[in-house]
């Protein structure tokens, strides 16, 4: 990375030495037993919801130090900054788009105008941080549907009255990250410059926060629903199905006008239901509703961009500092195809290497060579290479996730004696950061740990700042 000393880059951090410090205030509390299962019992009740199913979560939150700020505020940044500039060349400069291989349906829906200055309203970019080395190398950028606020806010809430994190917090300066209401105020800024070159537009919207609802996390939603509200908007939970354009207006299930559009639905999602999304569709190209986030996301969120950063005319419009990044950074990607990489030889070398598709989610079709044996590794390049699954699939570099100290979930500690409860047994376990940014604005991370190389539905932890400076929570 680059950056030197002021973004923190290439410096290790404290981590390591505050979660040793809260583990040992636990097991000072004998496990501290009351917390740990107010925490679970908070969680069970808790709206961390994902189809159906309460997500799995730490008592012990991911500590994060001053240093660790400013690496991942920094990585986010600067790769938010690529991100708009390769989706800004890309709707600009009809040949650049050569670069990237989208459905032609999807072409025309990122060159839409959005109205607002955020290229991407809203974003989590996942890295593997290395928080002995200071360094990040990215996973994959999430722009369509970019979720798991509301997990971190449950997760924080559950632990915040425990005795564990108050002694902590007599020591340290300790802030949570706080990913609701900041997103209603961005939201509201970007409504606000997009009703300014719409004449008649209101000034206060209505809006609709809209997915195919059975791939929702409904749970979520209400959360925002209810952010919304009660700062002053109305807004509903929508189906886009449900939609209609009728009269040059987009109109909810219940014949509402709806005047903003959180869209949660992924792309991929969208062209699969082209037909039954026509009234969201056309109120877009109409510019008849401000869409939040515009179809211009697309473009980084599909994971083929970082074949696309490699390509010497995307690096060309990047300044050099960022051209280094994304050296330092990025791992090598390119489409699984014979054209683009030695099949035989990738077949040969399978713990270097991840196959994954090009525009799906949720870990869905990823595969690690590292987790394979070598007859089903084999297999599965033959299964996906040059689109014979019917889909594009990528080739990555594999990135080895760092390892730290968790506490795995606490299943059955509400019916566990006590002293079975009190055990306190850390275990070495892999991370991914999620970075998120609203408008630009690094605001937080997505903490998710696992003990396997690929982590997806194991579980997260709160995200707490520690000795950051302001807005720190502090114990009574």
């Amino acid at each position: 990375m680059t950056g030197g000393t002021e973004s923190g880059a290439g410096t290790a951090t404290g981590n390591r030495r505050l979660t040793a410090e809260y583990l040992d205030v636990v097991r000072s509390l004998g496990g501290d037993v009351p917390g740990r299962r107010a925490a679970a019992a908070f969680m069970e009740a808790s709206t961390a919801v994902v189809h159906g199913t309460v997500v799995e979560s730490s008592f012990l939150p991911k500590l994060f130090d001053d240093v660790s700020f400013r690496i991942l505020q920094h990585a986010a940044a600067t790769m938010y900054s690529i991100m708009a500039k390769v989706t800004r060349r890309y709707v600009d400069d009809p040949s650049f788009r050569e670069l990237f291989r989208l459905d032609a349906r999807l072409e025309e829906l990122i060159a839409l105008p959005r109205g607002y200055d955020a290229v991407i309203p809203v974003c989590r970019v996942d890295v593997f941080f290395d928080e002995d080395a200071g360094t990040v190398k990215f996973c994959e950028l999430n722009t369509d549907g970019t979720s798991g606020m509301n997990e971190n806010r449950e997760i924080t809430r559950s632990i915040l009255p425990s005795e564990s994190l108050r002694e902590f917090a007599r020591r340290h300066r300790v802030e949570p990250c706080e990913l609701v209401d900041s997103w209603v105020r961005a939201f509201a800024e970007d409504y606000r410059q997009w009703a300014v070159s719409h004449e008649g537009a209101s000034a206060v919207p209505a809006i609709a926060i809209c997915d195919y609802l059975e791939k929702a996390t409904l749970s979520e939603f209400e959360v925002y629903r209810q952010a919304f509200r009660e700062a002053g908007f109305s807004c509903v939970i929508c189906d886009i199905r449900d939609l209609r354009f009728e009269g040059g207006r987009l109109l909810d299930a219940e014949g509402g006008v709806v005047d903003a559009v959180w869209r949660r639905a992924v792309t991929s999602d969208v062209l699969a239901r082209w037909d039954e999304s026509r009234a969201l569709l056309e109120a877009a190209t109409s510019d008849a509703v401000c869409l939040i986030g515009s179809f211009a996301g697309s473009l980084t969120h599909d994971k083929q961009v970082f074949r696309v950063l490699h390509d010497p005319r995307a690096k060309a419009i990047l300044t050099d500092e960022e051209r280094a990044f994304v050296e330092a950074t990025v791992p090598f990607t390119a489409f699984l195809a014979a054209d683009s990489v030695d099949l035989a030889a990738v077949k040969a070398s399978k713990d270097r290497w991840v196959i994954k598709p090009s525009d799906l989610f949720d870990a869905t079709d990823v595969f690690l060579g590292c987790m394979q044996d070598q007859k089903t590794w084999e297999a599965l390049v033959d299964r996906f290479a040059d689109g014979a699954s019917g889909v594009p699939f990528l080739l990555q570099e594999f990135v080895t996730p760092f390892k730290t100290e968790v506490l795995p979930p606490d299943a059955g500690i509400l019916e566990a004696d006590e002293a079975q409860a009190a055990r306190v047994c850390p275990q070495l376990w892999n991370n991914l950061s999620g970075l998120y940014l609203y408008n630009g604005e690094f605001v937080g991370v997505f903490s998710r740990q696992g003990p396997r190389p690929i982590i997806t539905g194991n579980m997260t932890a709160a995200t707490l700042w520690v000795d950051r400076g302001e807005g720190a929570f502090e114990a009574s």
